[in-house]
């Protein structure tokens, strides 16, 4: 649920929403949200000074709940 949110969110932001994936992963520590966005895009997801990035996990932590999520942000790299 909390994956299928934040990527209906970052796909808003973005001038390419096709390129948005979403992983959830499970680690030791707790959930990671990775949200891998276009290089064009990346800077338009993390905003200025980081804002757009911290309302994004401001909001999907909301969500979360008492367990939480971490959210991180890579840009897609074609080239590999």
């Amino acid at each position: 649920m909390l994956a299928e949110a934040l990527e209906h969110l970052v796909r808003g932001i973005v001038r390419h929403p096709d390129d948005v994936s979403v992983r959830d992963k499970e680690l030791r520590r707790g959930s990671v949200l990775e949200v891998r966005v276009n290089p064009e895009d990346l800077g338009k997801v993390i905003g200025r000074n980081g804002r757009t990035a911290t309302a994004l996990r401001t909001v999907i932590g909301a969500l979360a709940g008492k367990g939480g999520a971490r959210v991180d942000f890579v840009d897609v790299d074609r080239r590999r």
